[in-house]
């Protein structure tokens, strides 16, 4: 039986994992796909302390896993379907059939991005299409962007971009943004943001990087084309919380709820990283989660001997 287990390969995941080994605890953890969730789609990370030239996100993903494993984690690519989190002894069933036993649990499983569904999208992520304008944004200062949504998140992606962008075009499908007050205020001061209503994309310009954004009328199909070298997806996201349903307390948004020390209602169980509610959804946050995810982890191994 191991002493912690941790779901997800991302970097709260690998953070936790090379916290727990570091401390002595026998640990495992379960990557459904390739290490770095989220970072593997990042072609560059400029706002990760200590990289001043920036880092590649699959270049930062390695990294963390050769560090990780140099300390002994142990990592296993098969995905987590359940858990039984019942008793004082934790299990997690993977969809290879395995069942593994655990004194802990850290979830790590982070987020899964809302897609536009358009031809070029997949082929351009990281190539001018961002799913975060927090993540990615300073790299398109000075040039024209695109952010596709209607919430407050689309806004907020809107005045981060503004400043840095000589024009940002917010598309979305309904009349009016249905965003707070305040955020719809703010962007309404701004002459260099132009909203697009009533519109979806249609489709993406260009082979190797983004060069325009083909917006289409929901009411009379037109269509015009914008050149842009940034598009901004933020049509919604979702914890990838499915397996958690009726094991942990989620918010009303599916994350799991934690405290200020990353342990569910669950004793013994913690989370960290995207997948957990919080106001901050960065790299350098899931590490701290990660962090102190493992050492709540070795605190309750501690009390329970």
């Amino acid at each position: 039986m191991y002493d912690v287990i941790i779901i997800g390969g991302g970097p709260a995941g690998l953070t936790a994992g090379m916290y727990a080994c570091r401390s002595g605890l026998a640990t495992v953890l379960y990557e459904a796909m390739f290490p770095g969730g989220q970072l593997a789609k990042a072609t560059s990370l400029e706002n990760v302390p200590g990289f001043n030239e920036g880092i590649s996100g699959p270049d930062f993903a390695m990294q963390l896993e050769q560090q990780a494993t140099r300390f002994g984690l142990r990592i296993e690519y098969d995905a987590v379907n359940e858990i039984d989190v019942t008793s004082d002894v934790k299990k997690v069933m993977t969809s290879t059939g395995k069942t593994e036993e655990s004194k802990t649990l850290i979830i790590c499983s982070g987020l899964s991005q809302g897609k536009l569904m358009v031809d070029g999208e997949d082929r351009l992520t990281g190539r001018g299409v961002s799913t975060c304008a927090t993540c990615d944004g300073a790299l398109f200062k000075g040039r024209v962007t695109v952010v596709v949504g209607a919430g407050n998140t689309a806004v907020n992606d809107v005045l981060y971009l503004a400043p840095l962008c000589p024009k940002v075009y917010l598309v979305h499908r309904g009349g009016a943004v249905q965003a707070k007050p305040e955020l719809l205020s703010a962007m309404a001061a701004l002459d260099n943001v132009e909203t697009v209503p009533e519109s979806v994309v249609a489709g993406l310009v260009g082979e190797d990087s983004l060069q325009a954004v083909r917006v289409r009328g929901i009411s009379g199909g037109e269509e015009r084309t914008i050149e842009a070298k940034g598009l901004f997806v933020a049509v919604g996201s979702f914890p990838n919380t499915g397996f958690l349903a009726g094991k942990l307390a989620l918010s009303e948004k599916g994350a799991v709820i934690t405290d200020e020390y990353m342990r569910t209602n669950v004793p013994g169980v913690m989370a960290a990283g995207d997948v957990r509610d919080k106001p901050l959804r960065q790299v350098v946050t899931a590490a701290s989660d990660g962090a102190i995810a493992a050492n709540s982890a070795k605190q309750y191994i501690s009390q329970k001997r």
